[in-house]
């Protein structure tokens, strides 16, 4: 019996030594891990890699510091130039495009899935239908794009254009009430930080005839096309029927997006997909071209994406959100009128 026992104690030790150097061996690992990575990921010879981390935290208003802690600013714009979109004059075709804008009540939707994400693409008929709405309470607050919609009695609504956290009072505050270039609705200037009128830069318009501006344009040259809704945003990714995106992804890493565009027959395409989720990781810019290539878009054009992007319709947001708080507020939107 002592022999016996002296043999358990004996296995007991072995065992407890043998849980010990593995657990250490575990937290050495971990320790190793979190050092060595972001060294392999950012200095390694993994280029798309490196890349497509960095365009990812540099979409965002709170992640950059995953890309700054690590790289110097001429670094990361060094790397972000890697994949550059091609700046394309819509002007030359806008004549051709002229559409009789007979009122259509229908919708077309569609589910839209890739290898590594899910969205939702709407397709409106009449773009006469397509409006530009805002928070009630701009410069304060922002509002969810699913409230902006119901304000406006809108029977679908994508969210729009971008904006800084940053108030009129000067105070950071994470509510999406500042917008940043013009914001137009019905030809009424809502929101103008644009000093220069000469001064071109991306936007998304629509004007009185229900072609869609994409692009680098200026106030005076979307005052001459007669603009009556407008937002600034961009890359325009589609132009006159050509990829704007001809090698790379872009450069702005995978994240959600949110984007409009327009066929030739002057349907609407409004598209949305998700990411930073399991299921859903999020799509590139040259996912987001080739998407609105294959429904058809002539023109089209990037909007605010990441936890912004959001699609309401027939009364409910279909998509998912990223942020774990659902909708996030935003100042403006794209919606449908009835």
């Amino acid at each position: 019996m002592t022999k016996n026992k002296k043999i358990k104690k004996i296995k007991k030790k072995k065992k407890k030594f043998s849980v010990k150097i593995f657990i250490t061996f575990i937290i050495f690992e971990f320790i190793f891990t979190a050092l060595t990575g972001p060294l392999i990921v950012f200095y390694g010879p993994f280029n798309n890699v490196r890349k497509t981390i960095v365009g990812a935290a540099m979409s965002t208003l709170s992640h950059q510091y995953i890309a700054t802690t690590f790289l110097s600013d001429k670094k990361i714009k060094e790397i972000l130039n890697e994949d550059t979109v091609e700046v394309i004059d819509q002007k030359e075709t806008l004549e051709q495009l002229d559409f009789d804008n007979k009122h259509d009540e229908n919708i077309e939707r569609y589910d839209i899935e890739g290898s590594k994400f899910k969205g939702y693409m709407l397709v409106i008929h009449d773009p006469s239908r397509v409006k530009i709405g805002y928070s009630s309470k701009l410069g304060k607050s922002g509002e969810l794009t699913s409230q902006i919609a119901k304000n406006n009695n809108a029977v679908a609504a994508i969210n729009g254009g971008g904006f800084t956290d940053k108030n009129s009072d000067g105070n950071w505050t994470g509510t999406g009430g500042q917008p940043v270039g013009i914001l137009m609705t019905n030809g009424k200037v809502i929101h103008n930080d644009i000093s220069n009128p000469d001064k071109k830069d991306d936007v998304v318009a629509i004007t009185s005839k229900g072609v869609l501006l994409v692009g680098r344009y200026s106030l005076n040259e979307m005052k001459n096309l007669s603009v009556k809704e407008a937002i600034t945003f961009g890359p325009a990714l589609v132009v006159n029927g050509e990829s704007a995106i001809k090698s790379g992804d872009g450069g702005w890493g995978i994240a959600p997006r949110t984007a409009i565009g327009q066929r030739k027959d002057g349907a609407i395409l409004l598209l949305v997909i998700d990411g930073r989720q399991v299921k859903s990781l999020g799509a590139t810019l040259r996912d987001v071209q080739d998407i609105m290539l294959e429904y058809g878009a002539y023109n089209a054009t990037n909007l605010d994406g990441g936890s912004s992007t959001t699609m309401y319709y027939e009364d409910e947001v279909i998509n998912n959100p990223c942020d774990p708080l659902g909708e996030r507020a935003v100042p403006s939107v794209i919606y449908v009128t009835p």
